[in-house]
């Protein structure tokens, strides 16, 4: 299966700009069929976004097993504006993933440094929109 990424529309890329610091809720589907939505701390290199999360907790254990998510994005200063996005895990990687939850510290609390927690690892998860609604 090929997978084709959407294009962003203009009128909704502020709220994936740093400076925005909105953040998204990630809805997934668990092994047992409930749904598992958590708000998360998120990047935009201009093609995917990209979360970052711990080895071992609920959201690594099913986007490993289900790579597809949804996400909602809501404007912090108007939630009747948002954007939806539907897509695909396309990169799963522990390389780098320590420092991309710095740079997620750094836009969401304005310094570079994320605590380091003994035993835990990091893994960053790359999703490709495949399917968006934006709301105004």
């Amino acid at each position: 299966m090929q997978l084709e990424a959407v294009k962003i529309p203009e009128k909704s890329l502020d709220l994936l700009s740093p400076e925005k610091k909105a953040f998204a809720n990630l809805a997934l589907v668990r092994s047992d069929g409930t749904p598992h939505v958590t708000p998360i701390w998120f990047d935009w290199d201009g093609t995917y976004i990209i979360i970052n999360t711990a080895r071992g907790r609920v959201k690594d254990h099913v986007l490993h097993k289900r790579p597809i998510v949804a996400l909602l994005i809501t404007d912090p200063d108007n939630p009747y504006r948002y954007i939806q996005i539907r897509g695909h895990v396309t990169v799963e990687t522990e390389e780098g993933a320590y420092d991309q939850i710095c740079k997620l510290n750094q836009k969401y609390h304005g310094k570079y440094e994320y605590p380091r927690y003994e035993g835990q690892v990091r893994v960053t998860y790359k999703i490709l929109p495949e399917d968006v609604f934006a709301n105004r």
